[in-house]
This record gives C-alpha cells, sequence and structure tokens, in this order.
C-alpha cells in the first residue's frame, strides 16, 4: 500500500476544497472590462467601481451609487407602484418570469431602476438609477412607473430630479407596452418642468435605444461619464446601414460633447460635487462651501445606511 498516494494526497486534496469553499469567496476579484486586469473586489467598491489601473468606469448598483452621492450616504427609497410582471406571458429561449427571478437573484434588486431621497449638499433631492446588472437596465413597465413616481415626488418636495441612466433600450418582453413608457415618462418629466424644478440627467456606459430617444435626452443639465456610449443605434448598425467608416469615437460621450449634445464630461468621484453645485445653483441657493456642507458616506462606507 503506497500510503503517499492513497492516504497523504486524498487529505491533502480535502483540506484544500475546504479551504476554498470556506475561505475564499467566488466573487473576491473583479475584472476590469476595460483592461481586462483582475482587481480585488473591496479596491473596487472603495474606488466606486472606476478602474484603478485604466480609469474605465464600470456598471454600478443605485445603491452603491447613492451612498456616494447623499448626505453621510444616507438616503430613502421612494415607493415605485408595481405593473403586472409578464402582461404577455412572454417566452423566448426561456419565459419571461424566469429571466426576472434571475435577475433579481443576481443584483439583489426588484427590478431596473431604484429611486430614493435625501439630501445633497444640504438641499432635498430625488434621484433615480438604471441597474444595468438587471436585464441590461431595459425600460419596461417598472421602470416608466419610477420614473413617473421620482417625478411625483419632486413636485410634491419641491426638489430637483437627478437621473443616472444605464440601459440597453426597450425591454422586448414587454412589448408595446415597452414603447409607451416613452411618451408616457416624457409627459411626467413636462410636468417637472411646468413646475419649474430642475431635471438632471448623468449619462453613463451604455445608454442606449429608447431610453436615449425620450426621457434621459430631456435634462436640463445633461452630464456624462468619460467614455460612455450614448445613442439610439449603435455604430456596428449605423456601420452597417450607410456602408461608411465612422469617425473615431463616434457616440461616445467627448465626440457628443464637442458636438453639442453634452454640457459636462465629468468623472465619477467629481459627480457629487459637480451636482451640488448645479443644484444649489438652479435651487436659487448660495453657492457650495468646502468645510460647511454636508460629506458623502466615509470610504469604509461606516455612515452609508439606507434610512429606515
Amino acid at each position: 500500500m503506497n500510503w503517499i498516494s492513497n492516504f497523504v494526497r486524498p487529505t491533502l486534496a480535502t483540506i484544500l476544497r475546504r479551504g476554498e469553499s470556506h475561505d475564499t469567496p467566488e466573487n473576491l476579484w473583479v475584472t476590469c472590462t476595460g483592461c481586462k486586469e483582475m482587481i480585488f473586489r473591496k479596491d473596487m467598491e472603495l474606488n466606486q467601481y472606476v478602474c484603478p489601473v485604466c480609469d474605465h468606469h464600470m456598471p454600478t448598483q443605485p445603491k452603491s451609487r447613492f451612498e456616494s452621492l447623499f448626505d453621510h450616504g444616507v438616503f430613502e427609497e421612494v415607493a415605485v407602484p408595481k405593473p403586472i410582471v409578464d402582461p404577455l406571458k412572454f417566452k423566448d429561449q426561456k419565459k419571461y418570469l424566469e429571466r426576472i427571478k434571475s435577475a433579481r437573484n443576481k443584483t439583489k434588486e426588484n427590478e431596473a431602476m431604484f429611486v430614493a431621497e435625501g439630501k445633497i449638499g444640504d438641499i432635498h433631492a430625488v434621484a433615480a438609477a438604471h441597474s444595468f446588472d438587471f436585464m441590461g437596465g431595459s425600460m419596461g413597465m417598472y421602470v416608466g412607473n419610477a420614473i413617473i413616481a421620482a417625478c411625483a415626488r419632486a413636485k410634491k418636495r419641491r426638489s430637483p430630479l437627478i437621473l443616472f441612466t444605464a440601459a440597453g433600450g426597450a425591454r422586448m418582453q414587454e412589448g408595446i407596452l415597452s414603447l409607451m413608457q416613452m411618451p408616457r415618462t416624457t409627459v411626467a418629466i413636462r410636468t417637472l418642468k411646468d413646475a419649474r424644478l430642475p431635471y438632471i440627467v448623468v449619462l453613463t456606459h451604455p445608454t442606449t435605444g429608447g431610453v436615449t430617444a425620450s426621457y434621459a435626452m430631456l435634462g436640463d443639465i445633461h452630464i456624462a461619464e468619460p467614455k460612455a456610449l450614448i445613442c439610439f443605434a449603435g455604430p456596428r448598425v449605423i456601420e452597417q446601414t450607410i456602408r461608411e467608416q465612422l469617425p473615431e469615437g463616434f457616440q461616445r460621450a467627448e465626440y457628443l460633447l464637442e458636438h453639442g449634445m453634452l454640457d459636462r464630461v465629468t468623472h465619477r468621484h467629481k459627480h457629487r460635487d459637480e451636482l451640488i453645485s448645479i443644484i444649489r445653483l438652479l435651487m436659487r441657493q448660495p453657492p457650495p462651501v468646502k468645510g460647511i456642507l454636508p460629506m458623502e458616506a466615509d470610504s469604509q462606507g461606516q455612515s452609508a445606511k439606507v434610512a429606515a
């Protein structure tokens, strides 16, 4: 009997398997979609999901974004009316209900948009953000309801509305009901403008399709993250249609800024300071003063809590 191969090796393998299953989480590392470097997940979270190697802005969950936006990371969720989950009983490779369930398990979010309110630079504001990880942030009936709920809350509190977009367009599984969210959200935003309240849009990568064709481009101010793709039809579709080579950086944030479609291209780390300056200006408040206004959550996230 060979005790090394029959006893020692199986014992060591068992110990190593136990260590892997209990001590090393599967999601310990994040692969940057820009430079393909593997980054320690905790470092990525502390850096607001901006790659420390190449500065690529990766998608981030709405709650994580709001923790760095609102004063001390404290905010309250705004309730959104829930629509019928599967009105068309849609099925492709799998049932629509199965896709919804899978997205909820993956993101721990209820749907593709989260709405919250709190103070930003000591001014009450309402904010909404797409979750791109939830079925590509696609616009369905829930997202339409979320925009309408955000506008209604902003009007009730006489507050500015800030929207962070990240979406692949309308949700195909809801068909025409998804496309109807374009006029619904347009009308809701019109009522916000009639109330003379600021509507600021921060466009992140990617913002495309029916989202770009509706509420994403109706803001009083349009800010974009660096190198974000912002378009209706993608560059590959356009090239195949017109059979011509598109300019370098076509439909990226910097190109759109140069051609007058955006007001600013701002690094994610500077969003809070810039938004404070804008909303205080539009709400006719004194300019922000460093050291006096409340700060965002600390780097360890200890004060970043959702208000009960």
